[in-house]
């Protein structure tokens, strides 16, 4: 039985959490002990699927989110897990001239722009940390799984992508646009994950078509 799109995303947060290396099935050896650095989004998408002590077994030492006063550990390496907005960008980028932590593997939620990494290479070329930077990751992980065959495309601004925000008099064309690339960009991480194409079929005519392609 093809696995389900629950376990297939277990997987791919497990394998990241490892430092983006296979997660090992024989004899268990002493994890690398770090810090899970995640944004609204990323706690979202978590939580539903790993519990602390299965943080703990794959060595997350702390699990902090993006946008607090966090200390610095510099021993240690940092897993960040967050989307590719501006302002993620720009915390990250504060974080890497502040040396909080001993490596960085960056991980984003969703596709980065080119735009935004370079942004992030700019200033770990200013502040000298580039052999820190240790990895950057798209996961393609924008949806969050609540059971084995069943999601749902975000917990955080839920009301913003909603059928009453698409179906509603005064909604703008930017509105049902960004609402449509956020509901592809979902689906499209869905479909990269399970490692599948789909046969999409839609009325013509409406926001359906718009977002079947």
């Amino acid at each position: 039985m093809a696995a389900s799109m629950r376990s297939r995303q277990i997987e791919a947060l497990k394998r990241m959490l490892n430092l983006n290396q296979p997660v090992s099935k024989s004899v268990a050896a002493e994890p690398a002990w770090k810090v899970l650095v995640y944004d609204r989004y990323g706690q979202d998408i978590i939580s539903p699927l790993l519990t602390v002590k299965d943080l703990r077994d794959m060595g997350v030492t702390l699990h902090l989110l993006l946008h607090t006063d966090r200390d610095p550990i510099p021993e240690v390496p940092a897993v960040y897990f967050v989307m590719p907005s501006e302002e993620n960008v720009k915390q990250i980028c504060q974080d890497c001239r502040n040396q909080l932590y001993e490596s960085y593997y960056l991980n984003f939620i969703t596709a980065i722009t080119r735009q935004r990494l370079e942004e992030v290479a700019t200033v770990a070329v200013q502040t000298n940390c580039v052999t820190q930077i240790s990895k950057v990751y798209d996961q393609y992980l924008n949806f969050i799984s609540l059971e084995d065959e069943m999601f749902t495309t975000r917990f955080q601004d839920r009301d913003s992508l909603s059928y009453y925000a698409i179906n509603r008099p005064d909604a703008k064309d930017t509105d049902i646009e960004n609402l449509r690339d956020s509901i592809v960009d979902s689906l499209f991480c869905l479909l990269a994950s399970l490692g599948t194409v789909p046969i999409i079929r839609c009325p013509k005519g409406n926001a359906a078509e718009m977002v079947a392609e």
